[in-house]
C-alpha cells in the first residue's frame, strides 16, 4: 500500500515538471506587441517632441509591463509640468496629458534669472518673461507661493505689481507698475491687501510714492 503511493506521488511529481515546462517554453515563445505609438499632448510644440524623444529612449517594452516609475522620474524631472496622466490604448499605445505649469515670477538664484512657476519649481528663463513681478531677495518658493496664495484671494491684482521685495524678517514689499511702493507687515493677511486696494481705488495717491500699512488699520503716505 505504501509503495503505491510513493509511486502515485512520484508520478506526479514528474507530471508537474513536464507541464511546469512545457508552459514555460509557451511563455518564452509568446510574443507580446511592442509600444508602437507614444502620444505628448500639453505643452509647447517643441517641449512635446522633446519629451516624447526622452520617453521613448526609456526602451519600453509591451503595454503590459509598463515601468511607470521611470517615467514619471522623467517626467517630474521637467519643471515645466504642473500635472500629467498617463493612459494606456490597448493594444500598443501610450498617451500622456500633461498641464503645464504657470509661470508666476522671476527671481535671481546663484547669479542666473529664473522663472517660478505654480509648480514650485524653478525654470530657467529661456522663454520671455519679461512681464513677470521681479522678485529682490532671497526667499524659499514655498514662502513666495504662500504669499502668491494671499495676494490672488484678495483684491488685489497680481497684473498691476512690477516687483516684490523680500526682507530677512519674512515680510513683503509690492512695487506696482506705476511706481507705487507698497510696505506691508511681516503678517500681511488677505484683509490687509484688500484695505490698502481699497485706498488706492478710492483715493487719488497724487504725488505720494509710498504707502505704508505695516500697521494696522493705519495708512503713511511718503513722497
Amino acid at each position: 500500500m505504501h509503495q503505491r503511493k510513493s509511486k502515485k506521488l512520484l508520478f506526479y511529481f514528474f507530471l508537474l515538471i513536464i507541464i511546469s515546462s512545457i508552459n514555460n517554453i509557451r511563455l518564452k515563445n509568446l510574443d507580446f506587441q511592442k509600444i508602437e505609438d507614444i502620444e505628448v499632448y500639453g505643452l509647447g510644440e517643441a517641449e512635446n517632441k522633446l519629451l516624447l524623444n526622452k520617453v521613448k529612449n526609456l526602451n519600453l517594452n509591451n503595454i503590459f509591463l509598463i515601468n511607470k516609475k521611470k517615467i514619471s522620474n522623467l517626467i517630474n524631472s521637467n519643471s515645466l509640468i504642473e500635472t500629467y496622466q498617463i493612459f494606456k490604448k490597448y493594444p500598443s499605445a501610450i498617451k500622456i496629458i500633461i498641464k503645464k505649469t504657470i509661470f508666476l515670477a522671476r527671481i535671481n538664484y546663484n547669479n542666473k534669472i529664473f522663472i517660478i512657476g505654480s509648480n514650485g519649481k524653478l525654470i530657467p528663463n529661456d522663454l520671455i518673461a519679461d512681464k513677470l513681478p521681479f522678485i529682490f531677495g532671497k526667499p524659499e518658493i514655498q514662502e513666495f507661493l504662500k504669499f502668491k496664495t494671499i495676494i490672488d484671494q484678495s483684491n488685489f491684482p497680481y497684473e498691476q505689481i512690477e516687483s516684490l521685495y523680500f526682507f530677512p524678517s519674512k515680510r513683503w514689499d509690492i512695487k506696482l507698475k506705476n511706481n507705487v511702493l507698497l510696505k506691508l507687515s511681516n503678517n500681511s493677511t488677505k484683509a490687509s491687501l484688500d484695505y490698502a486696494y481699497s485706498f488706492l481705488k478710492d483715493y487719488k495717491v497724487g504725488k505720494f510714492t509710498t504707502i505704508d500699512i505695516r500697521i494696522t488699520n493705519q495708512i503713511i503716505l511718503d513722497e
